[in-house]
């Protein structure tokens, strides 16, 4: 069921909060390009989405009265040694013109409490703890969490969604293999 949310803050323009619809993709493409630049494929993180497919029920974005994407979050399956499982957070980009009004924080919350409905154990990102320590996301290992290419170790993060997730749910970092069906 797609969600929809209205808010209207006097300090920033007015917005709605939507789950992510496949009509939005090319909007948030642009949105990240805005806010990350060209260089934001080179990224570690980029590897884990990479050939990786975008849980967009899970996803959210935020639009302003134009129908303008400004603010978007997308969860990824991620594989965690041979049988644990992670949702991966991000990008989490915001339009400049709503920084500071908490609306990545918003948009990350309102993702991570559908992936706990959906069942999903854990969350990992990477990212500022000063920031996403106020959703209760915690420095994890990166040598219990190794992944191709480097992560500085203060940035990768992880909030459990279910108890006992970071015990349950330890070893290298990887996309999810999809079987293709039998010919």
């Amino acid at each position: 069921m797609p969600i929809k949310l209205r808010i209207i803050d006097p300090a920033y323009p007015s917005y709605s909060i939507l789950s992510e619809l496949p009509e939005h993709a090319q909007s948030i493409e642009a949105l990240y390009d805005r806010c990350f630049g060209p260089g934001r494929s080179a990224k570690t993180a980029e590897r884990l989405r990479e050939n990786n497919i975008a849980l967009s029920q899970l996803s959210m974005v935020a639009v302003d009265s134009k129908g303008e994407v400004v603010a978007a979050v997308r969860l990824w399956p991620l594989q965690i040694g041979a049988s644990g499982r992670a949702v991966f957070v991000g990008p989490v980009a915001v339009d400049d013109q709503y920084r500071g009004s908490r609306l990545g924080l918003i948009l990350t919350e309102q993702c991570l409490d559908l992936a706990k409905q959906a069942g999903w154990p854990l969350a990992i990102l990477i990212g500022n703890e000063g920031y996403f320590g106020k959703m209760g996301f915690v420095k994890i290992s990166t040598s219990d969490y190794p992944t191709l290419g480097y992560i500085p170790p203060h940035k990768l993060l992880a909030m459990e969604l279910k108890d006992n997730a970071l015990v349950e749910n330890v070893g290298a970092l990887s996309v999810p293999r999809v079987s293709k069906p039998a010919s």
